[in-house]
């Protein structure tokens, strides 16, 4: 009859050895085994994050939890790392190298408008506009008593000033009760002795209609005549103005989003956005910073 042993109560308090590590090994990959599927189900449904924190805490040591952070993130990343899909975007030159004018309506103009339209009441009396007298007209109609064109240099009609917004040069003092100067501040060097020019030529209670780029692709046409010296913030346009008219006058609005700023460096149209991808505002991507500043009545 065989002798039936009992063994000791240290029997099984072995030593860990190479055989016993590559048990544990295998068990650490069961568990990751695991936590993979649990992860999978859960960048599938959507599920929040927390849920593979939970996971992980109750299953893995410290160290292993950062490797299955990293790793979680990697996949629940949408799109992966390394998968983005650029389109009709990966490419070295613009879709459109005219801005988008030959597609429809580029970006910011579309910004721009949107921002004169809001305040067309204010497009009234006598007014000036740089470059153009298109929103004089178009936004002011019979409100509208004369309308004066400012360009830096002798040109055909509408130009019915030549001047300097810079030095101030051939331009009248609180003439206007209506200035518009749409993307024009970038051009000039002196932007702060322009914004003084605006101010000396509004009539008290006068306003004026001022837009400058905030993230946009360089006017070649401009940078080789004049000069394109500046990209404008809402925080350096509130500064810039609020160092010739009173702070409670002047209103910086911004516009723009990722979607639409990579449209407009794209010279996608604007038309090729919905409605509601333009309307969408992230203050992190000023597309076109816009400002109404009112000359007090008292001076």
């Amino acid at each position: 009859m065989r002798e039936e042993r009992v063994a000791p109560a240290s029997a099984g308090l072995r030593k860990a050895g190479p055989r016993n590590g590559a048990a544990e090994q295998r068990r650490e990959g069961r568990v990751w085994l695991h936590v993979g599927r649990v992860a999978a189900f859960v960048a599938q449904e959507h599920m929040e994050a927390n849920v593979l924190k939970r996971i992980g805490r109750s299953l893995l040591p410290k160290p292993a939890r950062r490797r299955l952070a990293g790793w979680a993130r990697r996949l629940t990343r949408r799109p992966p790392v390394g998968r983005v899909d650029f389109g009709d975007l990966r490419r070295l030159r613009p879709i459109s190298g005219d801005w988008g004018f030959d597609r429809g309506t580029p970006v910011d103009r579309h910004y721009l408008g949107s921002f004169l339209s809001n305040h067309a009441g204010d497009v009234r009396g006598r007014v000036l506009e740089v470059g153009t007298n298109a929103m004089t007209l178009g936004l002011g109609g019979a409100n509208v008593t004369r309308s004066d064109v400012l360009h830096v240099s002798v040109g055909d009609p509408p130009v019915t000033i030549v001047g300097d917004l810079a030095t101030g040069g051939g331009l009248p003092i609180e003439a206007f009760d209506c200035v518009i100067a749409t993307q024009t501040l970038q051009f000039i060097y002196d932007a702060a002795a322009a914004v003084r020019t605006i101010h000396r030529m509004l009539r008290p209670g006068g306003v004026a209609l001022v837009t400058g780029a905030g993230i946009s692709r360089i006017s070649r046409y401009d940078m080789e005549r004049w000069g394109e010296h500046w990209r404008f913030t809402s925080c350096c346009a509130q500064k810039l103005f609020e160092e010739v008219f009173p702070p409670e006058n002047v209103t910086v609005e911004t516009f723009g989003n990722v979607l639409a700023a990579v449209a407009f460096l794209h010279g996608v149209a604007a038309e090729e956005l919905t409605r509601e991808e333009l309307a969408h505002h992230d203050p992190d991507y000023e597309v076109l910073v816009a400002v109404r500043v009112v000359r007090p009545e008292v001076s």
